[in-house]
């Protein structure tokens, strides 16, 4: 007799999982100085805490696909949390920042491989029609755990030191690994299909090199004037056109390209990738403004972010059930819509502006992504046929770190070139005066260009429909 599958158990262990897992994203970020000061390292040297962990992250998205449709969900799942747990145990035993590093790269490796594998899961057990919902519940955790990780993070450190944000963390991926142990089921089936090696090295240089290429560009001080950056982003390019050509070749692909035929799942994964590039710019470029030419502290700046943040996720479940209720359209139109409002009004700010305008602002651009990102996602995979789910997930996660490296190099970029352009038109004393208002124009350069890519959103969104699941035949469930 056939056994159902208990769906609420399953989504339960899912959700306690991400929960720890990306929260360690942010969790590290206000500890970065310190960490400095501790292993007598300079800023170049910890970004690689950072900037490695979104490394790692992105090589091993493309491999999910494969690695999903070579193992059960189980071994997934426990396999991805022990090794992440065995990660944070390296990273809290750590003597030098080498040993520090190597935990917190086999940390990224789990959370890499996690998301992916849990989407997939989630697409075969739900059917379309509920699928909003389900997503946007799952999307509480992963937009609520970043967004708490900065203020979490500073009370951690300024109380317990460094060491306790992966101490903390320990017993809660304990807990899920013997969670699961006890009430995870299977969903799906095991194909096993053949590993293309080159494949696999064409996709590794490919999408690490451009990870490692705009991050790079972002946080030096060339940026892409570095012959360096400029050559290691060409080669990565060079190896993903190559990439993409051989997944048309060959019978068993690592990642199946062929998804972007599908109309709306193309749009989709467009207009979330566009998003994630502001999303992750405007994290960057509004705290160095307000700690900048409006002059609060970090820990402020934080706070005052805050209010946007935890809407951003705490909204999520709901924008899914209003998904399932009234398509992608009525949610996608008008939150693009708003999205351009807000490009307007952060491409003229200025330091005379009251604080709680930005305030409001940001609050309304992120229930405005809050509104674009699950339901594009979300839709998009609904229209592809089941055996391409993993292929489907792989891909849109992929892309996730590669938005958002590129959104903050290009964007961080942007508003150097417009700070310099500003200063090297000065005449006179270079003032405080005066650098605030070179850092305000090249704030407002960086949302021009933000503002083009959301006009474009809006137009791309306006072509979207409601996706229709061609094969869809649900796990069965109790």
């Amino acid at each position: 007799m056939e056994t159902k599958i208990n769906t609420k158990i399953i989504l339960v262990t899912f959700m306690i999982g991400a929960f720890f897992a990306v929260l360690n994203e942010t969790l590290l970020n206000i500890a970065l100085t310190e960490l400095m000061d501790v292993f007598n390292i300079k800023a170049p040297t910890v970004q690689w805490m950072a900037t490695g962990f979104m490394l790692v992250m992105g090589v091993l998205m493309p491999i999910s696909a494969l690695l999903i449709q070579w193992f059960t969900t189980r071994q997934m799942f426990i396999g991805v949390m022990s090794i992440f747990l065995t990660g944070t145990v390296i990273a809290a035993c750590a003597l030098n920042f080498p040993m520090l590093l190597t935990g917190r790269m086999v940390q990224a490796v789990g959370t890499g491989l996690l998301i992916p594998v849990i989407m997939n899961a989630l697409l075969l057990l739900y059917p379309p029609e509920v699928r909003g919902r389900i997503m946007g519940t799952f999307g509480l955790v992963i937009m609520f755990a970043p967004a708490i990780g900065p203020t979490l993070s500073g009370v951690i450190v300024d109380f317990l030191g460094w060491r306790w944000l992966f101490i903390t963390v320990i017993p809660f991926a304990v807990f899920s690994i013997l969670f699961a142990m006890k009430y995870l089921e299977n969903v799906g089936e095991i194909t096993r299909p053949k590993a293309d090696v080159l494949s696999i090295i064409l996709s590794t240089i490919g999408i690490g090199g451009i990870v490692y290429g705009f991050s790079s560009a972002g946080e030096s001080g060339e940026g892409f004037t570095s012959f360096k950056i400029l050559l290691i982003i060409g080669i990565s390019f060079a190896s993903l056109v190559f990439f993409v050509w051989r997944q048309l070749k060959i019978d068993e692909p690592l990642l199946d390209v062929r998804v972007f035929a599908y109309k709306n799942y193309a749009i989709g994964v467009t207009i979330f990738v566009v998003v994630i590039m502001a999303m992750f710019a405007s994290e960057i470029v509004m705290p160095m403004y307000l700690q900048g030419p409006l002059g609060y502290s970090a820990k402020i700046a934080g706070l005052l972010l805050l209010p946007g943040a935890l809407l951003n996720g705490l909204m999520s479940p709901v924008m899914g059930t209003l998904f399932d209720k009234f398509g992608p359209r009525k949610l996608i139109i008008p939150a693009s819509l708003v999205l351009v409002g807000v490009m307007i009004f952060f491409s003229n700010i200025n330091p005379s502006i009251p604080i709680w305008w930005f305030i409001v602002a940001y609050i309304v651009l992120m229930l405005s992504i809050s509104a674009i990102l699950m339901p594009a996602q979300t839709n998009g995979l609904n229209e592809l046929p089941k055996h391409l789910y993993p292929h489907g997930t792989a891909i849109a996660n992929t892309l996730q770190p590669i938005g958002g490296a590129l959104g903050v190099s290009v964007f961080v970029s942007i508003m150097s070139q417009g700070q310099t352009s500003y200063l090297e038109k000065q005449t006179g004393q270079i003032t405080q005066q005066v650098l605030d208002r070179a850092m305000t124009a090249g704030v407002h350069h960086a949302y021009w260009f933000a503002l083009a890519l959301c006009i474009g959103t809006f137009v791309i969104a306006l072509f979207i429909r409601k996706a229709i699941a061609p094969d869809f035949e649900p796990e069965r469930q109790k």
